[in-house]
């Protein structure tokens, strides 16, 4: 009897050898591609030794590996986890709740975690590799990706994936959750309103991102907003009339990089309100 990574190659093997042609970036096909996955699955003798459980761990690993994330769609989809971070194919570790632990799911090889990595940068219209091995991405959802590639990388492909809650926090989240005091809420009001510069700097993990959304929710509706980043984090639900702008990095010919610079003068020739700027941090020596 083979075992299940065995059967998982071979019904990928078959699927894709069926879908030459097809573009797999298309979400319109992932009901069509399922039921596919689950007929060749069921086309084997072998299935009838397999339980009900085997048999959906079987059809959702190969759909997960073709059209998701792999081994790491379901840290994906639970919303207690924060962090997803992977140390090369074999070593994935987590944080849920403030506490990082490891997992004991591992890619079934580092080819597989390439792959996957390709896919996300693809997606966002960016590159990685040998001679570019650094490069920040984001996911459907909106998570933050970091890649880093061998050389750079010693023990193998890493990504690290940060993940924000599905609704951003506002400004009565954090004091609710003793994050902020009702005085200072009143008193950033009348700064937002009163169109100060406002800078908000913090270390890494310290909610920079959750707090430029909370302190947005302040803006009037009625106010045209410009946002601009290096990677499109940030979510401002609560303005109609948003415009998003990002950074783009440039192709491997060394053509095509669009700088923050130049994001805000054009920002300043389309009647904004209100300008948001999120840049990582530099860090210079």
């Amino acid at each position: 009897m083979k075992d299940l990574r065995q059967i998982v190659r071979e019904i990928r093997r078959e699927v894709a050898l069926s879908r030459e042609n097809v573009d797999f970036n298309s979400r319109e096909l992932d009901s069509e591609l399922l039921e596919q996955i689950e007929a060749i699955c069921f086309s084997k003798d072998y299935i009838k030794n397999l339980s009900v459980a085997e048999i959906k761990t079987i059809v959702d690993t190969v759909f997960n590996q073709m059209r998701r994330h792999d081994v790491i769609e379901p840290f994906i989809n639970d919303p207690s986890i924060t962090e997803i971070m992977i140390n090369g194919h074999d070593k994935i570790f987590i944080e849920r709740n403030g506490v990082v632990e490891e997992t004991d799911i591992a890619f079934e090889s580092r080819e597989r975690l390439e792959d996957l990595i390709q896919s996300i940068v693809a997606r966002v219209n960016r590159s990685v590799n040998e001679a570019d091995p650094i490069v920040d991405a984001r996911l459907e959802d909106g998570s933050r990706v970091n890649i880093v590639l061998p050389p750079i990388a010693l023990n193998g492909p890493t990504v690290t994936i940060r993940k924000f809650p599905e609704k951003a926090m506002t400004i009565e989240d954090l004091i609710r959750l003793n994050s902020l005091t009702q005085e200072a809420a009143v008193f950033l009001d009348k700064l937002v309103k009163s169109k100060y510069n406002i800078f908000i700097c913090g270390g890494t993990g310290s909610g920079k991102t959750s707090f430029l959304n909370a302190l947005s929710s302040l803006i009037p509706e009625r106010e045209r907003i410009i946002t601009i980043e290096d990677s499109a984090e940030l979510q401002l639900s609560s303005i109609k009339n948003l415009v998003r702008l990002e950074t783009r990095n440039a192709n491997t010919e060394g053509r095509g990089e669009i700088r923050m610079k130049s994001l805000i003068k054009t920002s300043l020739r389309m009647r904004p309100d209100g300008i948001n700027t999120k840049k990582r941090e530099t860090i210079k020596q």
